[in-house]
């Protein structure tokens, strides 16, 4: 039993425990995959095993801050820290045992005092102290669209002799009696209400008190003289002392070019090509698509990207495109420039690799070749269609763009000013909602435009064009009677769309961050004074193109109306954004540090870039519209690009310890950018932790509970896990050496790619927003590059082995 004890207050205990509590966390994601979450639970989350680990983890830091004399040596953040992590599983164990969640359901005019439970044991039903009447029920959407923008319950509340009228509707809570309701869902005829309803008053007390303690000891790692990161901003200060930053690092390559195939764009094209004035004009156009108004450009910028894959068409550009399919549907009809990704699918319909034109796809009857099977694929589920199938459904999904387009069914441009729900029309919709003089005015008009669009393209004037357009806006502004059209906010859009600048700032970060490393390499062989002045003009210019990169996500945001990271694209612009910060923030005396930074800004960018992203600006489901929603994705998200920085600055030194010579100035500078990397963990850490706590805050203000083991949740808690671990290593004197240190600060990043993408590919969940498609192949590649690394590993472990492994030996006192 004593030597148990020992064992429990070390901290080899610590990193052994998590590394247990990582892996069951895991494995238990994967659980509810295969058996659902309610075995997920009951194997692994709630099982008597799994909450006697949480019980030797709290143990453990309790012993800890005793044995080691915390607070006798006035080691405040620690204390502060460790007790508030015991306090958060206080909090959970409270919740677990004394909490209740349920639903009620009411039909609107209909009365209830009826909790339904679903336990463990079967279903359950609570009697509440007060009774429910629903008034009315409301599901808001956005205009034109059938997505719900909001759904809302107008309540009567019975309770101790008086009647109170409430209103319930995402993130907006109602407390009655210590019972919080929720508006989870709602029935089909729209009749009727589902709440989810939490009791967890003492539960939730403790938690929140916990969060706020660790909030706390985080405040104080930053400031407290005698903390570890001031003790590492120390350190860093004498070990630059002693010699100049010159480093040998992999370099990325980064390269991209666009070859259309050949006979792509025909003469027809050429000569029948819409002006860019014009197409200009054109694209300014207000449209309504998917329940918000924006410029035609960014409509035809995502068809475009649907239908080809590709930001133009050749020299045309989205809105050249789209006014030239419209303008002259039997040419386009032709013209093969409908992407298609399997050789399967071409083979068997006899069609034509890469792209396809429309016509071939109808037989001479004008039958769709694709039919007969998609009808026996629809009948499949999805996850047991085979991958010739789901591209072949995604082949329908593109015809089905270009049938709407040829039909002028998409794009609602007319709006009906007496429509409630604001729904703007296609020339090809049903206008029966109209009189009879504007149903006649809105066919007219569109085919007049596009008549003189034709008229325009034989004989070159433009003007009569222009004006049939004006007519058509001019017709929007009248009718516009819910002031959908911003013109400020819609010039805006245009202008975004056309700058371009994630992409152009991708490209300079890669020119810049590619120049600068090159100088940190020549560096390493001799200092001239005329480098530093390089290095400080390129590093100008990188804080230009950051500039740039804040600009555009602004102007997302202000577009949008919401901060920009409510989507993976939006994500990875965010994430690029915060790496290249954390390389100025860190390497402001190191140009390695801030070129490594600015090279993988301009990866995550090119990334983002890829076809599988969708940039398209869309609304926000009723969940997403918190505040703690912002705060939440933005320091979490935060956090990955310090993890990013510390996963560089690691692959770096295995570099530097595989395949140069030891001596005692490049030792230094492993011990330099090792420092460098753990500060940048501990930031990551921090903001990680935090994150993670205020989605959980997020989560109990938007639906009842703030822990429910989605997957989503879980990974970003494993992550803090796998990163506790490695800030931890040098705690424990045989794994206290600069090699393993970094290593693991590679690895660990596996973690947060399985949070950002692997959970939503692997894995299911709520966390929908978040989801892409077409990452397969990315996955390939990051396996990949993890065996390389694996092998960079083992050769630079073989080298320290043969030199001197003093070298490698962190300061025990920090």
């Amino acid at each position: 039993m004593d030597k148990f004890v020992r064992f429990l207050s070390s901290y080899k205990a610590s990193i052994v425990l998590l590394l247990i509590y990582a892996i069951g966390l895991a494995i238990a994601t994967f659980i509810e995959k295969w058996m659902g979450a309610q075995a997920a639970k009951m194997l692994v989350y709630y099982s008597p095993l799994f909450l006697f680990l949480q019980f030797l983890l709290v143990m453990n830091f309790i012993l800890i801050l005793f044995s080691r004399n915390f607070i006798q040596r006035k080691k405040w953040a620690m204390v502060v820290i460790h007790f508030a992590l015991v306090v958060i599983l206080l909090g959970a164990l409270t919740t677990f045992l004394f909490g209740k969640e349920g639903q009620v359901h009411i039909r609107e005019g209909e009365k209830t005092d009826r909790m339904v439970m679903h336990t463990s044991k079967g279903v359950k039903t609570e009697i509440l102290p007060f009774v429910l009447e629903l008034k009315d029920f409301r599901l808001i959407r956005y205009p034109g669209s059938q997505s719900p923008s909001s759904y809302e319950s107008d309540l009567l509340v019975h309770v101790d002799g008086e009647i109170r009228e409430e209103k319930v509707f995402m993130n907006n809570v109602l407390d009655v009696k210590g019972y919080r309701f929720f508006q989870a869902s709602y029935d089909q005829d729209e009749m009727g209400t589902i709440l989810s309803v939490n009791k967890d008053v003492a539960g939730r007390t403790v938690t929140y008190a916990g969060y706020l303690m660790l909030v706390a000891g985080f405040i104080l790692i930053f400031f407290m003289p005698d903390s570890r990161f001031r003790k590492l901003q120390q350190r860093l200060k004498e070990v630059r002392k002693g010699a100049l930053v010159t480093i040998f690092v992999l370099t990325a390559v980064y390269s991209y070019s666009q070859e259309m195939p050949d006979g792509l764009i025909d003469d027809a094209v050429q000569h029948n090509r819409i002006p860019t004035e014009h197409a200009a004009r054109f694209g300014k156009l207000p449209v309504q698509f998917r329940g918000r108004t924006m410029p035609m450009n960014t409509f035809s910028s995502e068809i475009l990207r649907k239908v080809h894959k590709e930001q133009t068409f050749g020299d045309l550009n989205s809105d050249q495109f789209l006014l030239g399919i419209l303008a002259m549907p039997q040419m386009w009809m032709q013209v093969p420039f409908i992407v298609l990704s399997d050789k399967e699918v071409s083979r068997r319909y006899n069609l034509p690799e890469e792209y396809v034109p429309y016509y071939h796809l109808f037989d001479q009857q004008g039958n769709y070749r694709l039919l007969p099977q998609l009808q026996e694929i629809y009948h499949k589920p999805a996850d047991k269609r085979m991958f010739s199938e789901k591209e072949l459904v995604k082949l329908d999904e593109r015809v089905s763009i270009l049938y709407q387009l040829l039909n002028h069914t998409l794009f609602g441009i007319y709006p009906d000013p007496k429509d409630p729900s604001h729904t703007w029309y296609a020339p090809g919709d049903d206008l029966s909602a109209f009189s009879e003089t504007d149903s006649l005015f809105i066919i007219r008009s569109f085919e007049q435009y596009l008549e003189e669009v034709r008229q325009a393209l034989g004989n070159g004037d433009w003007s009569k064009a222009d004006q049939a357009l004006d007519v058509i806006a001019s017709y929007q502004l009248a009718n516009d009677k819910a002031s959908l059209i911003h013109p400020k906010k819609l010039e805006a859009e245009f202008r975004y769309n056309k700058m371009d600048l994630f992409n152009r700032v991708k490209t300079g970060y890669f020119i810049c961050g590619g120049l600068l490393l090159v100088i940190a390499l020549m560096q390493l062989l001799r200092e001239k004074r005329w480098k530093s002045y390089v290095a400080m003009a390129l590093t100008v210019g990188i804080m230009l193109l950051f500039l740039c990169h804040m600009f555009g996500m602004g102007m997302r945001w202000y577009i949008s109306g919401y901060a920009p990271w409510s989507n993976s694209y939006e994500t990875m612009v965010y994430v690029s954004w915060a790496t290249v910060l954390a390389g100025f923030i860190f390497g402001r005396k190191s140009t390695l540090t801030r070129a490594l930074a600015t090279l993988f800004g301009g990866v995550i960018l090119f990334v983002a870039a890829l076809n599988w992203m969708d940039p398209q600006i869309n609304t926000l489901v009723p969940v997403l519209k918190s505040p703690w929603l912002m705060f939440h994705v933005a320091v979490i998200v935060a956090a990955y690009g310090f993890f990013g920085i510390s996963f560089l600055l690691g692959i770096t030194n295995l570099s530097i310890m595989a395949f140069t010579k030891d001596s005692p100035r490049l030792s230094s500078r492993i011990q330099e950018l090792s420092i460098i990397n753990n500060m940048s963990l501990l930031v990551g850490v921090v903001l990680m932790t935090t994150g993670t706590f205020l989605g959980a805050v997020w989560a109990n203000e938007s639906w009842g509970r703030y822990w429910g083991w989605d997957p989503k949740e879980t990974w970003a808690l494993i992550t803090v896990v796998v990163y506790s671990m490695v800030t931890h290593l040098h705690l424990v004197k045989k794994w206290n050496n600069l090699w393993l240190f970094n290593l693991l600060s590679v690895f660990a990043f596996a973690s947060v790619l399985m949070t950002f993408l692997g959970v939503n590919y692997f894995l299911s969940g709520m966390h929908s927003y978040g989801q892409t498609d077409g990452v397969s192949s990315v996955f390939l590649y990051i396996g990949i590059a993890f065996a390389v690394l694996g092998i960079l590993g083992i050769i630079s472990y073989m080298k320290s082995e043969k030199g001197d492994r003093e070298t490698g030996r962190l300061e025990r006192k920090s």
